[in-house]
């Protein structure tokens, strides 16, 4: 994954990337991107299918003995909704990953979450209420335009309409809060709905067609090997999103549109 982002970045339209801070390749993450200082960084916060930053002693039932969060997002979204002697624990453990990721003296470009487990109303409340001590100024919004990439792919129609209704909600939720914090973020994204899929065809016709305003565009573009073929899904096409952000067709459509590219650190000075 670092090095499809590094190829990306350096050989195509990527500007920003996130960091998971208990991923097997945090440190190399790090020191890759203390080299690209034109490449803006921020936390993917896990909360769901990953590890803690705190020790499982600590966690108390936020993870298993192994430090191990859940691995359904459905079960991890209703525990932490509905089980408030998790809600000090989680805390503690946002805490710890934003610390982690400030520790390595890498500027926090954003915020967003693996599933986009940032929007869950208990974590946004709790980052919306903990950004300012921590500089939290930008926080990544799903708010995908379900007909354009429909009109763009009708790959599990039926899916994206579902998760296009749950999202539309939780952005309902989270617009306001966000706005009396101070905090930006986009006005659109795409990926979420086509997640592992933001092949080249796809990607031209999104672009072809951006709506007015700042728009993320957020894909998992990486190099595949033995660990990522583990755990990758297996209709995911990672390789061909590298493809996909580093095709010259994909840079003169971008020229030929007049898109700006930015990072999320240009947000105040770009759009809001």
């Amino acid at each position: 994954m670092n090095a499809g982002i590094v190829t990306a970045h350096r050989e195509g339209i990527l500007t920003n990337a996130s960091i998971m801070v208990n991923g097997q390749a945090f440190e190399e993450a790090v020191e890759l991107a203390r080299a690209l200082p034109s490449l803006g960084v921020g936390l993917h916060l896990v909360l769901v299918q990953g590890f803690s930053t705190l020790p499982p002693s600590s966690a108390g039932g936020l993870v298993r003995a192994s430090g191990e969060f859940p691995r359904s997002a459905v079960w991890a979204g209703l525990r932490y909704f509905f089980q408030r002697s998790l809600h000090d624990l989680l805390e503690r453990e946002v805490r710890a990953q934003v610390e982690k990721f400030l520790a390595t003296g890498l500027q926090l470009s954003h915020v967003d979450g693996h599933l986009n487990i940032h929007m869950h109303p208990t974590v946004l409340n709790l980052l919306v209420r903990i950004a300012s001590e921590y500089g939290i100024r930008a926080l990544r919004l799903p708010y995908e335009p379900i007909g354009l990439t429909l009109r763009a792919s009708r790959w599990q129609w039926w899916r994206k309409l579902t998760e296009a209704a749950i999202f539309r909600a939780l952005v309902r939720y989270a617009r306001p809060r966000l706005e009396a914090a101070g905090i930006r973020y986009p006005d659109y994204l795409f990926g979420l709905h086509q997640s592992g899929r933001m092949t080249e065809p796809y990607l031209r016709f999104v672009l072809a067609h951006l709506p007015a305003g700042v728009t993320e565009i957020y894909t998992h573009a990486s190099f595949l090997d033995d660990e990522a073929r583990r755990w990758r899904p297996a209709h995911y096409e990672s390789e061909a999103e590298v493809r996909a952000l580093t095709s010259r067709e994909i840079r003169r459509l971008i020229e030929r549109q007049q898109i700006e590219l930015i990072r999320y650190t240009d947000l105040g000075v770009a759009a809001r």
